[in-house]
């Protein structure tokens, strides 16, 4: 069933002004009868890239059912989802977003390792029970991938083990990643190590680190998350790190620094990150790790003219 959301002149036009300026929102959005009109079920927004909304991102909108809220994501051009949390979810919902993704024609992102949270069981402490819930998280991650056609999942391999030394950690998460690797290769799924900036204590934090462990475990079952908003804050130089770490990422995060929101509420520059992603050919799934700056559907309908407006971009 076809659905159409009106958004009033005088909400569009607060909207835009608070996020993009009073002339933003008059290029995207068709005006009928003189008000701003989102239209779901009509031609979808087609962006460059292939962007990843995560549940909850627009309830206000959908409501709170999942599935209702996919066919929002999809009626507004967004054709991939993530969702950390897919391993915790009932086996019956997983299948029926599975199968609600495959009828939208829709590419399941990243969803996350369950090994007991980013910082716990770490693989740099060699410690043989932390391993064994670890490989243990990656079988069970293959039987929920199969269910919503994942291809990648998310792995942190958690903290420091401050007692060893960095290189006897590092001999310690590649040896653990290759046997998490012989488990997932079968199945054509790859585990995305993910640096993050959460803690100094977590072990995995820059993109070159990670490069190196990729290199190491030497599978196509392992390779490199970069998330934008992460690696902002670790190291900088998020186009010149990109390139030289190009060939083991198959997969991106976005959220703007600071604050972890959409494009736009931050310093980051996504509009060249963009196009330079888009140059170097990527097709893959980008996923949007971030909140809304903005709440209820105010905050929705800016949430997504950010997207239009770093997407709109001139390739070279």
């Amino acid at each position: 069933m076809k659905r159409r959301y009106f958004i009033t002149k005088t909400l569009a036009a607060s909207t835009a002004a608070l996020t993009l300026g009073p002339s933003a929102m008059a290029s995207s959005f068709p005006v009928i009868n003189n008000t701003p009109e989102l239209i779901l079920g009509a031609p979808k927004q087609r962006f460059k890239l292939n962007y990843a909304p995560h549940f909850g991102m627009f309830k206000h909108s959908a409501g709170d059912n999942l599935i209702d809220q996919l066919k929002f994501m999809a009626d507004n051009g967004f054709m991939a989802l993530e969702d950390n949390g897919m391993m915790v979810r009932p086996v019956d919902l997983q299948t029926k977003i599975g199968e609600t993704l495959a009828k939208l024609n829709m590419t399941m992102g990243v969803f996350v390792v369950d090994k007991g949270g980013n910082a716990q069981n770490t693989l740099a402490a060699n410690k043989p029970e932390h391993v064994e819930i670890f490989l243990n998280g990656c079988k069970r991650a293959v039987e929920v991938a199969k269910r919503v056609n994942a291809k990648w999942i998310t792995v942190v391999p958690g903290d420091f083990e401050r007692s060893l030394p960095i290189g006897i950690q590092t001999a310690n998460v590649i040896e653990a990643l290759r046997r998490g690797a012989e488990i997932l290769e079968p199945h054509g799924i790859v585990m995305v190590l993910e640096p993050l900036s959460d803690t100094p204590n977590l072990f995995l934090r820059n993109s070159d680190q990670t490069y190196m462990i990729c290199k190491a475990v030497n599978s196509p079952s392992c390779k490199l998350l970069f998330d934008i908003y992460h690696m902002a804050k670790n190291e900088g130089h998020i186009i010149t790190n990109i390139n030289h770490t190009w060939s083991e990422i198959p997969y991106f995060q976005i959220g703007d620094n600071p604050g972890r929101k959409e494009p736009g509420t931050g310093e980051i520059n996504f509009k060249n990150i963009f196009k330079s992603i888009y140059n170097k050919g990527y097709k893959g799934v980008m996923g949007m790790e971030h909140g809304n700056s903005i709440p209820d559907k105010k905050g929705e309908l800016a949430l997504i003219e950010a997207y239009v407006q770093a997407d709109n971009f001139t390739s070279s």
